[in-house]
């Protein structure tokens, strides 16, 4: 936990990769669910830029990856 973690009371993400994606540490994504929806972060990069979706929007993403693996 970082202090501005401690100070602000945040609780870290648990950040997780698809059971997909490889060890090798190629180009892969992060997921971490939050209380007001999803963050997406770069796995090479976690200090970097993340993208913060809401639920709903989520839900919607993985509705259409789904479909277009049938």
């Amino acid at each position: 936990m970082t202090t501005e973690q401690k100070a602000t009371g945040e609780v870290p993400l648990a950040w997780f990769k698809s059971s997909y994606s490889g060890s090798d540490g190629g180009n892969c994504v992060e997921v971490a669910h939050e209380a007001t929806g999803v963050r997406v972060r770069d796995s090479k990069v976690v200090d970097g830029p993340q993208l913060s979706v809401s639920g709903a929007s989520w839900a919607g993403l993985i509705e259409q990856v789904t479909k277009g693996q049938r």
